[in-house]
């Protein structure tokens, strides 16, 4: 399976260059059966690495563009009357796929973005009092933007709390910039990328990777740094069950990434950043840009 991943992470490194790092923490969120926030700046690859995910696992795909007029019905689906047949009818929204790409979702309102949130925790749908299972496996990454940009609707600490891990891409090193201003977009070696990962093993894997070990030392380790993000005055919302859980997960996830049967206090270091970042808001000068991202270091070496 290591052999598999690191295919996969190749193929992935063709079209999203000079991010190796981000694209093993987002082949990491996957692996954990977890959803996926990426935060950056427009024109940074956000939807191309979406994309490419997709390819590599063999998912179905559907993209929504997340615009302040788009409907929850525009998401889920709508029942139709049918002439034909002399009742409502209902057709199938984009969610129903394997992997969905919620391009720019905070440009969409309050009520739109709520639509996701049954699907995200419990992988069905409720439309017109029926509920409605989706594929499996199921995933959701979504692209959003700065919240300084003009149009943008911030995403609820609910919402936030569902994603699994949130990444930035960046700006690309020089050195991957020329080869992409030579070679031109790398959108279009996407088509060119084949499935290294099918659905079925994607699964097997999740369920292998709960077979993970984790020590009494390790849980020990994890619990003060779920207790030291609920402080008093270091944050404003401290890590919630939901938030340890998905940090254990990943944490075992990055350890069988890397061929072991085991959790060793690096591999919680290495997904912290990712798993917490959007969870915690900071409670001391919470207006300094920075602060949520000092706090964050601390909290790594405790």
């Amino acid at each position: 399976m290591q052999q598999k991943i690191q295919q996969a992470l190749h193929q992935i490194s063709q079209v999203v260059l000079g991010k190796e790092d981000k694209i093993k923490q987002a082949l990491c969120c996957m692996f954990s059966n977890g959803h996926l926030l990426i935060e950056d700046l427009p024109g940074m690859g956000k939807t191309t690495l979406a994309h490419a995910l997709s390819r590599v696992f063999g998912l179905s795909y559907q993209r929504i563009q997340f615009t302040s007029d788009l409907l929850p019905a525009d998401v889920l689906g709508v029942s139709v009357y049918s002439q034909k047949s002399e009742r409502f009818e209902f057709h199938q929204g984009p969610i129903f796929s394997q992997l969905l790409l919620a391009d720019e979702i905070n440009r969409s309102t309050p009520k739109t973005q709520s639509a996701l949130l049954e699907a995200m925790e419990e992988g069905q749908v409720t439309v017109d009092g029926s509920t409605r299972q989706l594929p499996a496996p199921f995933f959701v990454i979504a692209t959003q933007n700065p919240s300084t940009q003009t149009g943008t609707f911030p995403l609820p600490e609910s919402q936030l709390d569902r994603f699994l891990m949130c990444i930035e891409l960046g700006y690309p090193d020089p050195r991957f910039e020329r080869v992409l201003l030579k070679q031109g977009d790398a959108r279009a070696l996407i088509d060119n990328l084949s499935v290294c990962i099918s659905p079925s093993e994607l699964q097997d894997m999740q369920e292998q990777i709960k077979l993970v070990q984790t020590s009494d030392k390790l849980l020990d380790y994890i619990q003060r740094l779920i207790a030291f993000s609920r402080a008093p005055q270091r944050f404003n919302y401290g890590l919630s069950p939901r938030g340890a859980l998905g940090l254990i997960a990943c944490a075992k996830t990055w350890a069988f990434m890397d061929s072991r049967s085991y959790v060793v206090p690096e591999d919680v270091q290495a997904v912290l950043p990712s798993v917490v970042k959007h969870r915690l808001q900071s409670g001391i000068n919470a207006s300094e840009a920075g602060a949520a991202q000092s706090l964050l270091a601390e909290v790594a070496v405790v």
